[in-house]
């Protein structure tokens, strides 16, 4: 029958070519029709230290990661020992026979009968390919389409090594035991992470400039916008610093691009003047947060959801902001795309907020529908907008035309100070209280205009699990497992954190008989926000803020436990 749900671990340091295996069996299992959750762990260095790629994979679709694991494939003798406690009663690991120990549960292969150490990646292929029941050429597809296009040379070298594991492997007749249940769906799907699928909903929605400084987890969305710079017609800047790289991005969106920035939570420290900057003159930008947990550096390359209360602070004075936080990669496309339509209609900083377990987690994705996908229109028609040209004009809705410098006989004006409808510098104070209020008045069109948080389950559970961003996967199959269980149970997944509205989902917490907030941070930074806007405190809380992803389990097992209180 084979396995249909399995969670395999490859484990090593940085430079041994762990992430080449993982990637090519990645493409392979999603061209192979299986659905898959990668959960990356990476330390901060360029060779050595402890680094794990798992992927959970089935032939059914999966929505989060898993910490047990089934299938252990183990670069060096470091990953045995860490992960065999992990490892379930079934488990398998693989070694190499040079590796000391051994047992039932470990199948240790020669790979230096077949492989130099250059080679041993394709080696590792080889063997993964008949234990997991793959089909070899599907498999070595993904491996030359990884390698040819750079080494076409090396089709022929990896072919023979390839060849040879998988023969060593038949002729063994190996365990079965991770063997995976035959895909039936094989519809056509796409290998993206969040952070691939920002970029891409980005390049949808019309964006044209990117400003960034390199900075874990956000790099790879300027990098994939980069790749297709040419063809799309982008130009992507990395700038000397985070300060220069939003006003990059404020200057191309003045200009008249969409544009966006790409940061962690220690750059856009430095970028909280430059938003401001862009709500006083109401310029559209996109940023995006991909935390990871801090003060300072922290943990450079885990995950966390620790920025919230910052980044809806962000930015001295009072301005209207909205802040979606997607829970899946498809979600990261399609808000990508929101959040740059919301910044240019009402003309102010708009922010995604992800962190590094969806940003680096790969999924197999139903491609896009692109081709019915409207991008942004930027500005007002000069032939529709009054002279003289107010470019701060006071309007009912708070959204005032917007033209293009250079584009038409219209004077634009622009200032960073308080200003007149003109655009001018202006001390007036009755001047400055109407345009404090005119700026304020965009907040009511953002707020109709505000995702709610997607319910499932009973109607009047009498546990209530409700969680925002990347934690949605984990909470929803942990709610799903307690249903099976005869529980009366339900979960609250909010895709947008900022405006919240709380006719929205104030009756589901009313309704429900118990409620707990699942959330990547130590102080439960969304129950509180909950509790301010709504007066209605969440008791107890699951909370986990030591770097590593919320997953099923880590839900069930806090609430077999006891959830924590609130501090």
């Amino acid at each position: 029958m084979g396995r249909h749900d399995l969670n395999l671990l490859i484990g090593g340091e940085a430079g041994q070519g762990l992430v080449t295996i993982a990637m090519i069996l990645t493409k392979a299992l999603v061209r192979s029709g299986y659905f898959i959750v990668v959960t990356q762990s990476y330390q901060s260095r360029i060779r050595g230290g402890h680094n794990t790629f798992a992927i959970r994979i089935s032939p059914a679709e999966i929505i989060a990661s898993r910490a047990q694991v089934d299938f252990l494939v183990a670069l060096n003798e470091e990953t045995i020992q860490r992960h065999r406690p992990e490892m379930s009663d079934a488990g398998l690991v693989l070694v190499d026979e040079r590796f000391a120990g051994g047992n039932d549960q470990v199948l240790k292969v020669p790979f230096q009968e077949f492989a130099t150490d250059r080679s041993v990646n394709v080696a590792y292929l080889g063997i993964l390919t008949q234990l997991l029941g793959l089909d070899e050429a599907v498999v070595f597809q993904a491996l030359e389409d990884y390698f040819g296009a750079k080494k076409p040379e090396m089709t022929a070298a990896n072919q023979a090594v390839f060849t040879k594991a998988v023969q060593w492997a038949e002729e063994k007749h190996l365990p079965e035991t991770v063997r995976l249940a035959p895909a039936t769906d094989r519809r056509e799907r796409l290998m993206l992470n969040g952070n691939e699928a920002i970029a891409l909903g980005a390049i949808s929605a019309g964006v044209k400039f990117c400003a960034f400084y390199p900075m874990t987890p956000s790099t790879s969305i300027p990098l994939t916008l980069q790749a297709a710079a040419d063809t799309m017609g982008l130009v992507v800047e990395q700038a000397e610093d985070e300060i220069a790289a939003i006003n990059m991005a404020i200057g191309a969106s003045y200009a008249g691009v969409p544009a966006m920035v790409a940061t962690s939570g220690g750059g856009f420290a430095l970028m909280v003047e430059g938003v401001s900057l862009a709500g006083m003159t109401e310029t559209p930008v996109l940023i995006v947060v991909a935390q990871r947990p801090g003060p300072a550096t922290g943990l450079p390359t885990r995950t966390e959801q620790g920025d919230l209360e910052f980044v809806l602070h962000a930015g001295h004075g009072e301005f209207p902001r909205a802040i979606l936080a997607p829970g899946t990669v498809e979600e990261c496309f399609h808000l990508s795309r929101q959040a740059l339509f919301l910044a240019e209609k009402y003309q102010t900083p708009i922010f995604l907020l992800t962190d590094q377990f969806l940003a680096d987690s790969y999924r197999a994705v139903a491609p896009f529908d692109i081709d019915s996908l409207e991008t942004v229109k930027v500005g007002n028609d000069p032939a529709m907008v009054p002279e003289p040209y107010r470019r701060y004009a006071f309007t009912e809705s708070g959204i005032s035309p917007r033209l293009l410098p250079g584009l038409s006989e219209h004077l634009v004006v622009c200032d960073s100070d308080e200003h007149t409808p003109d655009g001018h510098i202006t001390e007036d104070l009755t001047v400055r209280r109407q345009m404090v209020d005119k700026r304020l008045r965009k907040a009511a069109g953002l707020r109709a205009e505000v995702s709610p948080p997607a319910y499932v389950g009973h109607v009047s559970p009498d546990l209530l699990l409700v969680t925002w961003g990347s934690n949605r996967g984990a909470v929803l199959e942990a709610a799903a497992t307690l249903k099976t269980k005869g529980q009366k149970v339900a979960a609250l997944c909010f895709s947008q954190v900022w405006p919240l509205i709380p006719e929205h989902f104030l009756d589901y917490l009313l309704s429900a008989r118990e409620v707990v907030m699942v959330e990547g941070n130590a102080l439960g930074q969304m129950a509180r926000l909950i509790r301010r806007e709504t007066g209605f405190e969440i008791r107890r809380h699951i909370r986990r803020y030591d770097g590593l992803p919320i997953t099923p389990e880590y839900v069930l097992q806090a609430l077999a436990s006891g959830a924590t209180a609130a501090r």
